[in-house]
Protein backbone atom coordinates (compact mmCIF):
# COMPACT_ATOMS: atom_id res chain seq x y z
CA UNK A 1 0.00 0.00 0.00
CA UNK A 2 1.13 3.67 -0.59
CA UNK A 3 0.92 5.69 2.30
CA UNK A 4 2.99 8.11 0.84
CA UNK A 5 0.76 10.46 -0.40
CA UNK A 6 -1.27 13.17 1.34
CA UNK A 7 -4.85 13.47 0.82
CA UNK A 8 -7.83 15.89 1.25
CA UNK A 9 -11.22 15.02 1.88
CA UNK A 10 -13.50 17.79 0.36
CA UNK A 11 -16.73 16.89 2.27
CA UNK A 12 -16.91 15.61 6.30
CA UNK A 13 -19.79 13.39 6.41
CA UNK A 14 -19.75 9.30 7.14
CA UNK A 15 -18.60 8.37 4.45
CA UNK A 16 -15.03 10.55 4.87
CA UNK A 17 -15.09 9.72 8.49
CA UNK A 18 -15.36 5.98 7.74
CA UNK A 19 -12.13 6.47 5.14
CA UNK A 20 -10.03 8.63 7.14
CA UNK A 21 -10.56 6.37 10.32
CA UNK A 22 -9.94 3.17 8.09
CA UNK A 23 -6.90 4.96 6.61
CA UNK A 24 -5.48 5.23 9.70
CA UNK A 25 -5.64 2.21 10.69
CA UNK A 26 -3.96 1.24 7.62
CA UNK A 27 -0.89 2.98 8.44
CA UNK A 28 -1.39 6.63 7.20
CA UNK A 29 -0.47 9.64 9.50
CA UNK A 30 -2.91 12.41 10.62
CA UNK A 31 -0.90 14.46 9.10
CA UNK A 32 -1.54 13.24 5.50
CA UNK A 33 -4.77 13.55 5.85
CA UNK A 34 -7.18 16.57 5.70
CA UNK A 35 -11.03 17.24 5.34
CA UNK A 36 -12.68 20.15 4.49
CA UNK A 37 -16.27 20.55 5.73
CA UNK A 38 -18.08 24.13 6.27
CA UNK A 39 -20.01 22.86 9.15
CA UNK A 40 -18.24 23.92 12.30
CA UNK A 41 -19.46 21.17 14.34
CA UNK A 42 -18.54 18.73 12.00
CA UNK A 43 -15.28 20.26 11.92
CA UNK A 44 -14.75 19.30 15.61
CA UNK A 45 -15.99 16.08 15.74
CA UNK A 46 -13.48 14.89 12.57
CA UNK A 47 -10.53 16.97 14.34
CA UNK A 48 -10.81 15.62 17.83
CA UNK A 49 -12.29 11.64 16.84
CA UNK A 50 -9.23 11.19 14.10
CA UNK A 51 -6.76 14.12 14.53
CA UNK A 52 -6.58 15.21 11.30
CA UNK A 53 -6.39 19.04 10.32
CA UNK A 54 -9.68 20.67 8.83
CA UNK A 55 -10.55 23.65 7.27
CA UNK A 56 -13.86 25.26 6.23
CA UNK A 57 -12.35 26.07 2.62
CA UNK A 58 -10.64 24.04 0.00
CA UNK A 59 -8.29 26.76 -1.11
CA UNK A 60 -6.38 26.46 2.66
CA UNK A 61 -6.47 23.11 2.85
CA UNK A 62 -4.79 21.93 -0.26
CA UNK A 63 -1.15 21.17 -0.69
CA UNK A 64 0.71 20.37 -3.58
CA UNK A 65 0.37 16.84 -4.94
CA UNK A 66 -2.51 16.42 -2.79
CA UNK A 67 -4.92 13.50 -3.96
CA UNK A 68 -8.52 14.91 -3.35
CA UNK A 69 -11.14 12.87 -2.90
CA UNK A 70 -14.82 14.42 -3.48
CA UNK A 71 -16.89 13.06 -0.15
CA UNK A 72 -20.01 15.28 -1.08
CA UNK A 73 -23.97 14.67 -1.96
CA UNK A 74 -24.49 15.01 -5.89
CA UNK A 75 -25.90 17.81 -5.29
CA UNK A 76 -23.29 19.71 -3.87
CA UNK A 77 -20.60 18.14 -6.36
CA UNK A 78 -20.95 21.65 -8.80
CA UNK A 79 -20.68 23.90 -6.39
CA UNK A 80 -18.12 21.93 -4.20
CA UNK A 81 -15.77 21.40 -7.79
CA UNK A 82 -15.91 25.49 -8.43
CA UNK A 83 -14.66 26.56 -5.69
CA UNK A 84 -12.19 23.76 -5.05
CA UNK A 85 -9.15 25.62 -6.63
CA UNK A 86 -8.25 23.09 -8.06
CA UNK A 87 -5.28 24.00 -10.99
CA UNK A 88 -6.17 21.58 -14.25
CA UNK A 89 -4.72 18.19 -13.81
CA UNK A 90 -2.81 19.17 -11.02
CA UNK A 91 -4.08 16.88 -8.55
CA UNK A 92 -5.56 13.22 -8.90
CA UNK A 93 -9.45 13.73 -7.36
CA UNK A 94 -11.66 11.04 -6.96
CA UNK A 95 -15.32 11.34 -6.40
CA UNK A 96 -17.89 8.96 -4.63
CA UNK A 97 -20.80 10.95 -5.42
CA UNK A 98 -23.37 8.31 -7.08
CA UNK A 99 -24.56 9.45 -10.54
CA UNK A 100 -22.39 12.17 -11.22
CA UNK A 101 -19.96 10.91 -14.35
CA UNK A 102 -16.69 12.23 -15.25
CA UNK A 103 -17.53 13.99 -18.01
CA UNK A 104 -19.65 16.65 -15.68
CA UNK A 105 -16.81 16.54 -13.20
CA UNK A 106 -14.06 17.54 -15.62
CA UNK A 107 -16.39 20.56 -16.54
CA UNK A 108 -16.58 21.88 -13.84
CA UNK A 109 -12.91 21.43 -12.55
CA UNK A 110 -11.57 22.67 -15.91
CA UNK A 111 -13.06 25.71 -15.78
CA UNK A 112 -12.51 27.54 -19.00
CA UNK A 113 -11.04 24.69 -20.83
CA UNK A 114 -13.50 21.63 -19.70
CA UNK A 115 -10.72 19.68 -19.47
CA UNK A 116 -9.90 17.97 -16.08
CA UNK A 117 -8.32 14.32 -16.44
CA UNK A 118 -6.60 13.13 -13.68
CA UNK A 119 -9.90 11.30 -12.11
CA UNK A 120 -11.37 8.31 -10.96
CA UNK A 121 -15.22 7.57 -10.04
CA UNK A 122 -15.77 5.21 -7.01
CA UNK A 123 -19.14 4.21 -5.81
CA UNK A 124 -18.61 2.70 -1.47
CA UNK A 125 -21.20 1.93 0.05
CA UNK A 126 -22.33 2.27 3.83
CA UNK A 127 -21.09 -1.16 5.11
CA UNK A 128 -17.64 0.90 4.89
CA UNK A 129 -18.61 2.69 8.28
CA UNK A 130 -17.74 -0.44 9.63
CA UNK A 131 -14.89 -1.33 7.16
CA UNK A 132 -16.77 -3.84 5.70
CA UNK A 133 -17.69 -2.20 2.37
CA UNK A 134 -16.84 -2.86 -1.41
CA UNK A 135 -16.49 -0.21 -3.91
CA UNK A 136 -16.65 -0.12 -7.66
CA UNK A 137 -14.24 2.26 -9.16
CA UNK A 138 -13.50 3.56 -12.56
CA UNK A 139 -10.96 5.64 -13.88
CA UNK A 140 -10.18 6.64 -18.10
CA UNK A 141 -7.22 5.24 -19.54
CA UNK A 142 -5.19 8.52 -19.32
CA UNK A 143 -4.67 8.04 -14.83
CA UNK A 144 -1.80 5.88 -14.16
CA UNK A 145 -1.19 2.53 -12.41
CA UNK A 146 0.13 4.51 -9.71
CA UNK A 147 -2.89 6.88 -9.09
CA UNK A 148 -5.00 3.72 -9.62
CA UNK A 149 -2.97 2.10 -6.74
CA UNK A 150 -3.53 5.50 -4.82
CA UNK A 151 -7.39 5.29 -5.15
CA UNK A 152 -7.15 1.56 -4.24
CA UNK A 153 -5.25 2.44 -0.96
CA UNK A 154 -8.30 5.10 -0.09
CA UNK A 155 -11.48 3.12 -0.99
CA UNK A 156 -9.31 -0.27 0.20
CA UNK A 157 -8.69 1.00 3.79
CA UNK A 158 -12.75 0.43 4.56
CA UNK A 159 -12.99 -3.12 2.18
CA UNK A 160 -12.66 -4.26 -1.16
CA UNK A 161 -12.46 -2.84 -3.99
CA UNK A 162 -13.38 -3.90 -7.89
CA UNK A 163 -12.32 -2.02 -11.19
CA UNK A 164 -15.15 -1.46 -13.47
CA UNK A 165 -14.00 -1.32 -17.19
CA UNK A 166 -16.66 1.06 -18.99
CA UNK A 167 -18.09 4.23 -16.97
CA UNK A 168 -21.46 3.57 -18.10
CA UNK A 169 -21.56 0.47 -15.78
CA UNK A 170 -21.11 2.42 -13.05
CA UNK A 171 -25.15 2.96 -12.68
CA UNK A 172 -25.11 -0.96 -12.30
CA UNK A 173 -22.59 -0.82 -9.77
CA UNK A 174 -24.49 1.93 -7.67
CA UNK A 175 -27.63 -0.42 -8.42
CA UNK A 176 -26.01 -3.88 -7.18
CA UNK A 177 -23.64 -2.53 -3.85
CA UNK A 178 -24.27 0.87 -3.80
CA UNK A 179 -28.63 0.22 -3.15
CA UNK A 180 -27.40 -3.58 -2.39
CA UNK A 181 -27.15 -3.03 1.61
CA UNK A 182 -30.97 -1.95 1.72
CA UNK A 183 -32.37 -4.75 0.18
CA UNK A 184 -30.42 -7.03 2.46
CA UNK A 185 -31.76 -5.32 5.47
CA UNK A 186 -35.42 -5.27 3.80
CA UNK A 187 -35.16 -9.35 3.37
CA UNK A 188 -33.62 -9.19 7.20
CA UNK A 189 -36.60 -7.50 7.74
CA UNK A 190 -39.39 -9.41 6.16
CA UNK A 191 -37.66 -12.89 7.16
CA UNK A 192 -38.35 -11.09 10.69
CA UNK A 193 -41.61 -10.82 10.30
CA UNK A 194 -42.51 -13.81 8.42
CA UNK A 195 -41.11 -15.52 12.31
CA UNK A 196 -43.84 -13.09 13.93
CA UNK A 197 -46.44 -14.26 12.03
CA UNK A 198 -45.22 -17.95 12.49
CA UNK A 199 -45.72 -17.08 16.48
CA UNK A 200 -42.47 -16.20 17.61
CA UNK A 201 -41.56 -13.24 19.69
CA UNK A 202 -39.65 -10.79 18.37
CA UNK A 203 -36.35 -10.51 19.71
CA UNK A 204 -36.53 -14.12 18.80
CA UNK A 205 -37.28 -13.93 15.26
CA UNK A 206 -35.22 -10.88 14.42
CA UNK A 207 -32.10 -12.69 15.94
CA UNK A 208 -32.78 -15.67 13.81
CA UNK A 209 -33.08 -13.65 10.79
CA UNK A 210 -30.26 -11.20 11.50
CA UNK A 211 -27.77 -14.38 12.24
CA UNK A 212 -28.99 -16.36 9.62
CA UNK A 213 -28.26 -13.90 6.45
CA UNK A 214 -24.86 -13.12 8.50
CA UNK A 215 -23.61 -16.20 8.55
CA UNK A 216 -24.83 -17.36 4.91
CA UNK A 217 -23.09 -14.28 4.14
CA UNK A 218 -19.62 -15.33 5.62
CA UNK A 219 -20.05 -19.06 4.47
CA UNK A 220 -20.67 -17.78 0.57
CA UNK A 221 -17.51 -15.58 1.34
CA UNK A 222 -15.58 -18.32 2.97
CA UNK A 223 -16.74 -20.95 0.50
CA UNK A 224 -15.25 -22.29 -2.86
CA UNK A 225 -18.58 -23.43 -3.93
CA UNK A 226 -20.95 -20.53 -6.09
CA UNK A 227 -24.05 -19.76 -4.28
CA UNK A 228 -26.06 -21.78 -6.58
CA UNK A 229 -24.09 -24.64 -5.23
CA UNK A 230 -24.66 -24.08 -1.57
CA UNK A 231 -28.06 -23.10 -2.32
CA UNK A 232 -28.71 -27.25 -3.86
CA UNK A 233 -26.68 -28.42 -1.12
CA UNK A 234 -29.76 -26.74 1.73
CA UNK A 235 -32.11 -27.81 -0.50
CA UNK A 236 -33.39 -31.53 -0.26
CA UNK A 237 -35.97 -33.05 -2.53
CA UNK A 238 -39.38 -32.80 -1.38
CA UNK A 239 -38.14 -31.05 1.86
CA UNK A 240 -38.72 -27.30 3.58
CA UNK A 241 -36.45 -25.46 1.38
CA UNK A 242 -37.67 -26.87 -1.83
CA UNK A 243 -41.20 -25.56 -0.84
CA UNK A 244 -40.43 -22.30 -0.14
CA UNK A 245 -38.29 -21.79 -3.23
CA UNK A 246 -40.79 -23.34 -5.32
CA UNK A 247 -43.49 -20.34 -3.77
CA UNK A 248 -40.73 -18.21 -5.10
CA UNK A 249 -40.31 -19.85 -8.62
CA UNK A 250 -44.27 -19.83 -8.67
CA UNK A 251 -44.23 -15.40 -7.43
CA UNK A 252 -41.58 -15.18 -9.94
CA UNK A 253 -39.34 -13.30 -7.53
CA UNK A 254 -36.38 -13.37 -9.47
CA UNK A 255 -37.58 -11.60 -12.26
CA UNK A 256 -39.50 -8.73 -9.71
CA UNK A 257 -36.06 -8.51 -8.00
CA UNK A 258 -34.44 -8.00 -10.89
CA UNK A 259 -36.96 -5.63 -12.23
CA UNK A 260 -35.87 -4.00 -8.72
CA UNK A 261 -32.39 -3.53 -9.21
CA UNK A 262 -32.94 -2.14 -12.62
CA UNK A 263 -35.15 0.46 -11.92
CA UNK A 264 -32.53 1.41 -9.15
CA UNK A 265 -30.25 1.11 -12.35
CA UNK A 266 -32.42 3.45 -14.53
CA UNK A 267 -32.68 6.52 -11.64
CA UNK A 268 -29.14 6.55 -10.99
CA UNK A 269 -28.91 7.17 -14.84
CA UNK A 270 -31.59 9.54 -14.47
CA UNK A 271 -30.48 11.81 -12.14
CA UNK A 272 -26.66 11.81 -13.88
CA UNK A 273 -28.25 12.84 -16.85
CA UNK A 274 -30.01 15.82 -14.94
CA UNK A 275 -26.68 16.91 -13.53
CA UNK A 276 -25.29 16.61 -16.96
CA UNK A 277 -27.19 19.83 -17.46
CA UNK A 278 -25.66 22.01 -15.00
Amino acid sequence: MNVAMSVTFIGGGNMADALIGGMLKNGFAPAQLRAVEVDGAARRRLADKHGVECFDEARKALRPGDVVVFAVKPQQMQEAARFSGLKENANLVISIAAGVTLASLSRWLGGPTGNYVRMVRAMPNTPALIGAGVAGLYAPKLVSEAERKQAEAILGAVGATVWIEDEALMDAVTAVSGSGPAYVFWFIEQLSAAGESLGLTPEVSRKLALETVLGAAKLAAQSADSPAQLRERVTSKGGTTEAALKAFEEHKLAERFLRAVEAARDRGAELGAALEKD
